[in-house]
């Protein structure tokens, strides 16, 4: 071969390595970017070919697929009270994606997922259409139910968990908007997504409030501060007067940190503190226990973090650096003190369930087509922020709130209710209204507690003089421990 053709076969066969190298880069090494690519139009039209799997609570699907008549998707998502169940399942939408449960288990309810390969193997064998696997939810219908009818036209949320096993049971945010409404590709359905936007909607009805907003606690957090002060020996007897002078001067200030009302504090037990809601005694604990203790107090209650159940929820926050004023305000939950409706829950149900803390979850189980079960969730104990000692000393104080003190609205005849209730200030020198809080658990005839329960209210129609925990959450958090205790009948 002479020289020249000797270096054009030299230049052909570099590009060929070229090709063949580019050809199993793009297949091999790119080929998942490519496959999921959100320009992908071919991953889209394959994921709404055949009906996507279900969403399953209480053995009932609250989602479904519908034929269309559109070019490219055969079947688009639909759900049943799409509302009520939007801060659970999330969306699945043609044009705008997936996200909640609908984006985490997408592999499991479009059939895609690695561990249906069986499945549609027998499928493709046997000639049956593809379809999805199911997710198989924690929820407790009713008590889903008695918490969205019970924010009604309120702007909040609850969160209810299982202290016994972590399970989510109850997980509503309003406003809230119905998922259907934005899972096809007409024009009507860009308009519904467009009006949901925060720009467009400052009610924001697509942010999961239970999961994804944090609100100062106010006097909920106080059984946190109460938990550090027993589990640093502070106090033993939750009976015996406490060091707390009226007025309290926040430390290295000229200020007073004031109670609500003209309720008396001075020196009264840590029950009674907790029972009428003094601010002056959990400030002053908080100021005596150090930023320290209380930060490590609230972290292992879980904040600090975020939790996922799978779905993740933001992470409430203890303030890591501030001065001895701002934990002294911090112990009462105000200042930078911030939580979810979900880690308050959180609280309650660790103290119900003598301090073992059960991580929270909302998927129960995933099954294949032919209903056998691929995955199934455990409980397991995310930490043990208090002694069973002190949760049992903690209980007797919340028990007291009910009975007797701001806490009545969440009687249940002849069920034991312990709760807390709380007020916290809004906006430049409380210039806003409220939010209104309530926490709980209620215990089954064998003394465990099947549920536990945060309720907050950001906004309503109230009078501001009306607005308080008591008044507003408490009857929520009351209906939805109702609901769970009738259930289990």
């Amino acid at each position: 071969m002479n020289k020249p053709l000797r270096r054009i076969a030299i230049f052909c066969g570099l590009l060929v390595f070229a090709l063949l190298l580019r050809d199993n880069w793009i297949q091999y090494v790119q080929a998942d970017e490519l496959k999921n690519h959100k320009k992908n139009l071919r991953v889209d039209i394959a994921r709404y070919s055949q009906p996507r799997g279900n969403i399953i609570v209480d053995g009932r699907a609250i989602t479904g697929s519908a034929e269309t008549n559109g070019i490219n998707y055969k079947y688009k998502r639909t759900y049943k009270n799409g509302e009520m169940w939007a801060p659970v399942t999330g969306y699945a939408s043609q044009v705008y994606g997936t996200n909640q449960i609908e984006n985490l288990e997408d592999g499991i309810l479009t059939g895609n997922d690695d561990r249906l390969f069986f499945n549609r193997t027998i499928d493709m064998l046997t000639g049956k259409d593809k379809t999805g696997g199911d997710v198989i939810t924690t929820l407790n219908a009713k008590a889903q139910e008695a918490a969205f009818k019970g924010l009604g036209n309120k702007k909040g949320a609850v969160a209810a968990i299982d202290p016994r096993t972590g399970k989510i049971l109850a997980l509503a945010s309003t406003p809230s908007y119905d998922p259907s409404t934005i899972a096809g590709a007409s024009k009507k359905d860009e308009t519904a997504w467009q009006a949901l936007q925060k720009k467009n909607n400052p009610d924001e009805p697509m942010l999961n409030r239970a999961l994804r907003q944090t609100y100062p606690p106010g006097s909920t957090f106080k059984v946190v501060t109460a938990a550090a002060a027993l589990e640093n020996g502070k106090y033993e007897n939750i009976d015996e007067p406490t060091d707390s002078p009226v007025p309290f001067k926040l430390p290295l200030s000229t200020q007073n940190l004031k109670n609500e009302g003209s309720i008396q504090c001075k020196n009264v037990s840590l029950r009674e503190a907790l029972r009428i809601s003094c601010n002056t005694v959990f400030g002053k604990l908080g100021d005596d226990l150090g930023k320290e203790k209380m930060l490590e107090q609230a972290k292992k209650f879980g904040f600090n973090d975020e939790v996922f159940t799978p779905v993740r929820a933001d992470a409430s926050v203890y303030p890591e650096e501030m001065d001895r004023p701002s934990n002294a305000l911090s112990s009462i939950g105000q200042f930078d003190t911030r939580a979810t409706p979900l880690q308050m829950a959180m609280v309650a149900a660790a103290i119900a369930n003598d301090g073992d803390l059960k991580k929270p979850y909302m998927v129960d189980k995933l099954r294949d087509t032919n209903l056998n079960t691929i995955e199934q969730t455990e409980p397991a104990t995310m930490s043990n922020p208090v002694s069973e000692d002190t949760a049992r000393k903690l209980q007797d104080m919340m028990e007291t709130v009910v009975k007797s003190g701001t806490g009545t609205a969440a009687q249940i005849p002849g069920v034991t209710v312990g709760g807390k209730t709380g007020t916290a200030q809004h906006g430049v020198a409380n210039s806003k209204n409220p939010y209104a809080w309530f926490i709980s658990y209620a215990k089954g005839k064998d003394g465990s507690s099947p549920v536990a329960v945060a309720v907050v209210i950001e906004g309503s129609d109230t009078l501001r003089d009306d607005i308080a925990g008591g008044k507003l959450a408490a009857p929520i958090a009351k209906d939805v421990m109702k609901a769970v205790l009738d259930s289990q009948k």
